[in-house]
Parts: structure tokens; C-alpha cells; sequence
């Protein structure tokens, strides 16, 4: 608990063991015989120590301009209820208006605690390692390409390669997942997670402003900024709401008494109506209620390593209806192996994997290092000429003085080149040399573990449509998705496509109906941005794909989609929960005093009472069983 809450509490304390006494020398009667004007000044004194910042916020709000408060509307109420005589009345709503308040901070500070721990992941300190001394410094101040150590128990402060050390490390802050990842040298390593047993040697990649850690806190920030469409429908009910019972009150303290007549009883008693009406009216439990349980549900998601970037987006995860997929990366693991090479009968294997390797041999795509890998030689830059890459086809180069041509289906019948028919399940690489087939490199992708139920949870979830979009080969595609259970796919796709089939999907949805993109590369960013809702893989994803993304999956593991769904369905419910609840308490007593038969405790628990069974209500987005 901060330090000023603690200090509310114990003014609130001392307000309610004060107004006790008063209360209880109020209904024995004490006070028959005593001063009026002493009486007065022991409840008010009661009053202005629990309630003074209240009459202080609305006499601020009055000056500039901000009539229409919950303050400006618990001060009149209160001084309306002490200019009638009902000392104990409006001494009792201060008193338990500020225990409400209470509840509220306390319940906000739950709520953001579930999402600041994440703060305890930013690294204090990097150990840089210059000319075989190493110094603590600040993450800030540390280049790409510099090396830092890593030692057991320290976090990782920056993105990069590890050069030497094997270890395992925590990821739970990152993750939401509790078992160690084991580390070796050549593997990367992101900011954020807690070195193991072992001290590990890594070369930064990236400055500490790009770094995961950074990235993730930027997002947990600006989180709560972007508003779901029922937290924007109570901000615009409260900002009308307001003025209506502020005047309405106004209208029932003066109308009835000129109208029946009668002398200062008639009018206290109407006053008295119009103070209750007052006090029943703060709209506090929806405007407080609300925006918590999206807060709340944001924070939930974050245990599990699901970073949502706004109240919007949850939201909208509770209705979505079709999810669509990138296959590599997403769907698969995007570790490439060449698993078969096909030829003319012409020519042997070394030699189409050989000019595959030169012809790649400048690219960090993970099919061309693949084909690297299998090539396993030195390559020989000199017989290299003019390489060019052909978006969405392949790559044409110059290797020893010869045209060759790297690439899919579209790229050889583009250039008249007739190529084998082959049905192996995989990407296939034609290779080509003058105009000429030469052979085919067969690339596989396995299948991420744990995809098939993945998608079976998700279904579950209410997904009515799962749907895979890949520039892979028909074939690999076809396989891949009979594989796992994916219902529709679309193969051989341009990024520039990719986009044309997500719009046909958001034009031919329902209206009530939502569509999520889930991807993981630069070439997904801009179908992410398209999506009703972007979904972005966090581990391995690129920069671009998770700045597009409006949700980032930390691990990778797309069954966490199904744990948002069911997330962002028990918020939901638990904010419309709050809404019927508030309103309908609330419509029933305005009613009730207007009528004259509802009193001052009556109205208090309309307001404070209804406002702290709803924030507890909000409370419940936390868990997450």
C-alpha cells in the first residue's frame, strides 16, 4: 500500500471512530439539551476531516469550469443535508463516500500492480566488457556490437547473440511461463529474462531503446490509453448524466414547494429529497467500475505473457469470429532443412545446391540459410556477379558469367522455363541456369509443437473460422494445413496479396463479427495494421510486425489466444455485470427519493454501496484460473 493511501486510511479511521461517537450520542438522545451550534461544530469538524479534499477538488473544478463533478455533486449534497439541520446524514455520506474511494484506490493499485511488476524486468545496470575489463554501466549507454557479460541472477539487459557460456534462464516476466529456457552459445537472448547458473558472453544487436525490454514497457504504458467502446459510452453517459440530475436535483428542491405551498418545513423537506436525489445520482460506480475491469482484464492477460495494447482490443477479442494465420514463424517453426534435391539427370546435386549457395549466399532469409548450411563451404565472392531479388518470385544473379535463376513456380513461368512435376511436401526452389531447368532443392518447415490443439482451443474458444495465408509452395501449404486442422488456406501469396485476401475476409464477415491476423514478420506488418485485431508473435517476431500489432504474444504460443478470448469474455461480463447492477440500483432509489421514501443511508449505500460491489465485481478480471 503507498504512502498516501496509508495516510487516507488512517484520516478516514479517525473520521469514522469520531463520527461513531457522535452517532451513538445522537441516537441516545445527548444531544437534546446541548448547543446547537456545538453540535454543529463537532459533526462538521467530523465532516472536513474526512471529506476536506473533496470540497476542495469541487471548489477547484468550479473555478475552472468543470461544474459538473462527483465532487461538485457530493459537496452540495452535503452542505445541502447541514443547512437543514441532518448533521448525522451528511456527515455519514463524506464519511463513507471517502471508505468507497478507498476501495477504489486499493483496487486500482491491484489492478496496476498485475501489470507494473512487469517494471521489475527493466535492468539496472549492463556489464560491458572493453579491452578485457569489464565495468557496470547503464543499458543506456551501451552500442550495437559491444560484448556484456552476463553473470547468474543478473537480468539481461540488452537484445543480442550469445558468444560464449551455456545457461538457463527465466522468462516467467517475459512469458508468463515458470520452466527455464535453456541457453548456448550462438543462440539469442532477450532483455528482460534472468541468467541462470551460468555466465553467459553476449554481442548486443540492438541499443536499449529497441531492445524487447524497452518495447514491452512502452506498450504496458500506453495500455490503458486506448479506451474499449463501453468505457467511451460511460465517459459520454456520465458527461451528460451529470447535468441532468445536478438540474433535475435543482428542480425538486424548488418546484413542488411553490407550487404546494407551505412554510419552512415544506421546503426542508424537499431540500432534504433534493440532497438524497444528489447523493444517490454520483455516476462514481460506472465511471470508477468500468475502466477497472478492462484495467483489470489488461493485467490478466499480462500474467500470461499477453501484452494487449489498449481496453479496445480486449474488447474486441471477445467477438472475434475468423482468425488468420502466417504459416513460417507463426504456424511453424521457421528453422529451414533441406531435405531433398531433385535433378535434370543432367547435372549432380552438389552442383544445383552449389549455385543455390552463391546465388543466396548474400541473403539472411531462412530458406537461403538453409541452403547455406547444406552447401557448408566457403563461398567464392569472385564468381558472383549482379544479384537481384524478385519480390515474391526468387532471386536472378550472374555466377560464373551465367544467368541463373532462384526461385518458385510464378518466377520459372515467367520465364518460359519448364520445370519437373514433384510431389514432395515441402517449399520447392527451382534452380535454372540460361534459360535452362537444372534441378529442384526441397525445403521443409516443421511444425511448431502443440499447434493441432492450439487451434483445437481456439475453436473451442469461438472461433468459427481459422484461416492460413502463406507465399509457400500449394503442396507444403495443403500439407500443413490438413495437418493441424486449419479449415481454409491460400499458397504462393505476395505480402501485397496477403492484404487483398484479409480485406475480402473483413468484407465478407458479419457486421458484429471481428477478424484477427496472427504473424510474426516485417512482410506481415501491413495485414497486422489491416486486421481488426493485429496479433504479433513477441519472441521472435520482427520490430515492425509487433509495432503493427495491436496484442503481442511474448512466447510465441498461439493457445494463448484462447486464454485472451476467455479473458476478455469474463471482462466483458463482468463490466455489463457492474452497468445493470449500478444503473438499476441507482434508477430504483433516485425513484424511491424523489418520492420521498428513501433516506439519507438509503442514498448512501446507492452510491458508496453500489460502487464498492461493483469495483469488487472488477476485482475478479484479475484472476485468471
Amino acid at each position: 500500500m503507498s504512502t498516501k493511501l496509508k495516510k487516507t486510511l488512517y484520516r478516514v479511521l479517525v473520521a469514522l471512530a469520531l463520527y461513531a461517537v457522535l452517532f451513538i450520542c445522537d441516537i441516545l438522545s445527548l444531544f437534546e439539551n446541548a448547543n446547537p451550534a456545538i453540535v454543529f461544530i463537532l459533526f462538521f469538524i467530523v465532516y472536513l476531516i474526512s471529506g476536506y479534499d473533496v470540497v476542495y477538488t469541487a471548489f477547484r473544478n468550479i473555478k475552472n469550469r468543470q461544474l459538473f463533478g462527483e465532487s461538485f455533486l457530493m459537496m452540495i449534497a452535503t452542505f445541502g443535508a447541514f443547512a437543514i439541520g441532518e448533521y448525522s446524514e451528511g456527515c455519514a455520506v463524506m464519511v463513507f463516500y471517502q471508505i468507497g474511494e478507498l476501495f477504489q484506490s486499493y483496487a486500482v493499485g491491484k489492478s496496476r500492480e498485475s501489470i507494473t511488476e512487469m517494471m521489475n524486468i527493466v535492468p539496472e545496470y549492463a556489464n560491458l566488457e572493453e579491452n578485457g575489463e569489464v565495468t557496470k554501466v547503464d543499458p543506456d549507454d551501451v552500442e550495437i556490437g559491444s560484448i556484456i557479460i552476463v553473470k547468474p541472477g543478473e537480468k539481461v539487459p540488452l537484445d543480442g547473440i550469445v558468444l560464449e557460456g551455456e545457461s538457463f534462464l527465466d522468462t516467467a516476466a517475459l512469458t508468463g511461463e515458470s520452466l527455464p529456457r535453456r541457453i548456448v552459445a550462438g543462440d539469442s537472448i532477450i532483455s528482460g529474462c534472468v541468467n541462470g547458473e551460468g555466465t553467459l558472453k553476449v554481442k548486443t544487436e540492438k541499443e536499449f531503446d529497441d531492445s524487447t525490454v524497452a518495447k514491452i514497457l512502452e506498450l504496458v504504458e500506453n495500455a490503458s490509453s486506448k479506451k474499449a467502446r463501453t468505457e467511451n459510452f460511460i465517459t459520454k453517459f456520465a458527461k451528460y448524466y451529470t447535468p441532468v440530475v445536478t438540474i433535475g436535483a435543482v428542480c425538486l428542491a424548488l418546484i413542488p414547494p411553490v407550487i404546494l405551498g407551505g412554510g419552512f418545513s415544506v421546503w426542508a423537506d424537499w431540500i432534504k429529497r433534493a440532497c438524497i436525489f444528489l447523493v444517490i445520482s454520483c455516476p462514481c460506480a460506472l465511471v470508477i467500475s468500468v475502466p477497472l475491469g478492462f484495467f483489470g482484464g489488461i493485467g490478466a492477460a499480462s500474467k500470461i505473457g499477453v501484452l494487449v495494447k489498449g481496453g479496445n482490443y480486449l474488447e474486441i477479442a471477445s467477438a472475434l469470429n475468423t482468425v488468420v494465420f502466417d504459416k513460417t514463424g507463426t504456424l511453424t517453426k521457421g528453422d529451414f532443412i533441406v531435405t531433398d534435391v531433385v535433378t535434370n539427370g543432367e547435372v549432380s546435386k552438389e552442383d544445383v545446391i552449389e549455385k543455390a549457395a552463391l546465388g543466396e549466399s548474400f541473403s539472411n532469409h531462412p530458406i537461403a540459410l538453409s541452403i547455406l548450411e547444406k552447401y557448408d563451404k566457403d563461398i567464392d565472392t569472385s564468381r558472383i556477379g549482379e544479384v537481384k531479388e524478385i519480390a515474391g518470385r526468387g532471386i536472378s544473379a550472374v555466377i560464373d558469367q551465367k544467368n541463373i535463376l532462384l526461385g518458385n513456380d510464378k518466377l520459372m513461368k515467367e520465364n518460359n522455363i519448364d520445370i519437373k512435376a514433384l510431389d514432395f511436401m515441402g517449399t520447392q526452389i527451382h534452380v535454372a541456369s540460361e534459360g535452362k531447368y537444372l534441378g529442384t532443392i526441397i525445403i521443409s518447415d516443421e511444425i511448431k509443437d502443440g499447434v493441432k490443439d492450439a487451434l483445437s482451443s481456439i475453436k473451442k474458444a469461438g472461433i468459427k473460422n481459422t484461416v492460413m495465408l502463406t507465399g509457400d509452395h500449394e503442396k507444403a501449404a495443403k500439407d500443413v494445413a490438413e495437418r493441424i486442422g486449419i479449415d481454409k488456406y491460400f499458397a504462393e501469396l505476395l505480402p501485397g496479396e496477403k492484404v487483398e485476401h484479409v480485406e475480402n475476409l473483413l468484407s465478407s464477415k458479419s457486421p458484429n463479427s471481428y477478424l484477427a491476423f496472427v504473424g510474426d514478420g516485417i512482410n506481415d506488418a501491413p495485414v497486422l495494421a489491416r486486421a481488426d485485431v493485429g496479433i504479433a508473435m513477441g519472441s521472435m517476431g520482427s520490430d515492425a510486425a509487433i509495432e503493427a500489432a495491436d496484442i503481442v504474444i511474448m512466447d510465441d504460443d498461439i493457445s494463448k489466444i484462447a486464454q485472451l478470448i476467455k479473458i476478455s469474455n469474463k471482462t466483458l461480463r463482468i463490466v455489463k455485470e457492474n452497468i445493470v447492477f449500478a444503473l438499476g440500483v441507482k434508477f430504483a432509489i433516485l425513484l424511491l427519493g424523489a418520492l420521498g421514501m428513501a433516506n439519507m443511508w438509503e442514498a448512501v449505500f446507492a452510491d458508496v454501496g453500489v460502487a464498492v460491489i461493483a469495483i469488487l465485481n472488477s476485482m475478479r478480471t484479475l484472476s485468471n484460473k
